[in-house]
């Protein structure tokens, strides 16, 4: 008969070769990469990939540009200019996309991550 209970490992040690990846992955890369994703997603949800419309969601794209706007502004201080700068960009291209898409725009100052950057202007 198997003994199948788990045997603990020491402690600091993980057998899973990701978790060591992750480990070494600068934070700068991570932030940059969760940002990237965040961009990518609220864009379909734009209507703004190849599909266009077929995947429009701006109730989706709202969440997704809210969250980018939390991720660029808190991040910001910890990745330097050089790395926030095109996020930052990125991130008021959306949200400008997002209130030409919206048949009645939100007030200046109440769109999409607006809490965090400010009203944008286009």
């Amino acid at each position: 008969m198997s003994d199948a209970t788990p045997q603990p490992q020491d402690a600091g040690q993980s057998s899973d070769p990701l978790t060591r990846d992750i480990a070494e992955v600068p934070a700068v890369e991570v932030i940059t990469t969760v940002a990237v994703h965040l961009m990518s997603a609220a864009a379909v949800n734009l209507g703004l990939s190849e599909e266009g419309e077929e995947h429009l969601d701006l109730d989706e794209a709202r969440k997704l540009i809210t969250a980018l706007a939390g991720l660029v502004t808190a991040g910001a201080t910890e990745i330097s200019s050089f790395h926030a700068a095109p996020l930052r960009d990125g991130l008021k291209s959306l949200q400008l996309a997002f209130r030409e898409a919206s048949v009645v725009p939100d007030e200046p100052g109440t769109g999409p991550g607006e809490k965090f950057t400010g009203p944008v202007h286009g």
